[in-house]
């Protein structure tokens, strides 16, 4: 199938020439984070995880599109868990991936009973599916021979992830690009970490795939998760460009302008007392000041020579 043609449908030339171009960025930024993480390396095999939403269907379709470019070779397979929720629609993504001529898996797992048994109702289920959905499909990559899992988590992902651990966890962490998992055995990989969660909706949209809705937990209304969400929309509507920012600052941190001890040790921090002043705090490096003299609406300029007085001194 053409890459630049609707799941089934024909576009106006409008749209495919909006689609073409997020295909094109989209492409670029699954490229630069597979590029800067090292996220698929010469021989890999990709097991890429499908839910049959737009994040997994775009990051397939992004990775298909990439491999006959890319210089290195990998082989994707797909892999889709089937949860066993009441409706879901079976036939759907085998019938997609079988128009697209992709190797694919088809895993059943009852864990939406476990789900149900386990979480009274109105609770959040999401920690508790994704948690056995992760545990499956962990242990079936190993089973195959996968060497890297792909997940569909993007840009806004990470960053309401970010949000939530420190509002509601306490902590400040968010979904890394790339991941060794606790027992060492699967490396995971977010290949759309740099892309922006309305270009992928879009694109899902042009494309037309074959959404296939969450109905296991799409009726919790009042996640926490959706409230950060509906927090960075307003902001991003209000201050554009604000998002973007966040997202630079998850890529530059600096550990001893925190407070974790554990990650930066300033019990060993101490002054040498034969450093020469130099850099921000070096006075004499400074130019001259210009105070603001309130009482007489006026300024003072102070000369190189006299910065700083001394105007009073009290010894006890």
């Amino acid at each position: 199938m053409d890459s630049i043609l609707r799941y089934g449908v024909e576009l106006t030339q409008k749209q495919k020439t909006r689609l073409n171009k997020l295909q094109k960025r989209l492409r670029r930024e699954v490229g630069s984070a597979i590029e800067d993480y090292r996220m698929i390396e010469d021989g890999d095999v990709v097991m890429v995880c499908l839910s049959g939403g737009k994040d997994s269907y775009t990051m397939l379709d992004i990775l298909l599109n990439l491999q006959h470019r890319a210089p290195v070779d990998f082989k994707l397979v797909a892999v889709n868990l089937d949860q066993k929720q009441p409706g879901f629609p079976e036939d759907v993504l085998p019938a997609y991936l079988d128009s697209l001529g992709v190797a694919y898996h088809i895993l059943e797992k009852d864990t939406y009973s476990i789900v149900k048994d386990k979480i009274p109702e109105g609770k959040t289920t999401c920690s508790l599916c994704s948690r056995l959905r992760r545990g499956t499909l962990y242990g079936f990559a190993q089973r195959i021979g996968a060497t890297k899992i792909a997940l569909g988590h993007h840009r806004d992902d990470m960053i309401e992830t970010l949000f939530l651990n420190m509002f509601f966890g306490g902590k400040l962490k968010s979904m890394p690009p790339k991941l060794l998992s606790d027992d060492g055995a699967n490396v995971v990989i977010r290949p759309l970490a740099y892309a922006r969660e309305k270009d992928i909706s879009e694109y899902a949209e042009l494309k037309s795939f074959p959404i296939i809705p969450c109905n296991l937990c799409g009726s919790q209304e009042n996640l926490k998760r959706k409230q950060v969400k509906e927090m960075l929309k307003g902001w991003d509507k209000q201050f554009p460009g604000r998002i973007e920012t966040i997202f630079t600052a998850m890529q530059n941190v600096a550990p001893s302008q925190l407070v974790d001890r554990e990650l930066f040790d300033f019990t060993q921090l101490n002054a040498d007392p034969n450093a020469a002043p130099s850099g921000e705090v070096a006075e004499a490096d400074l130019p001259a000041f210009d105070f603001f003299d309130a009482d007489n609406s006026g300024h003072i300029d102070l000369d190189q020579a006299s910065r700083i007085d001394v105007v009073q001194v009290h010894q006890p």
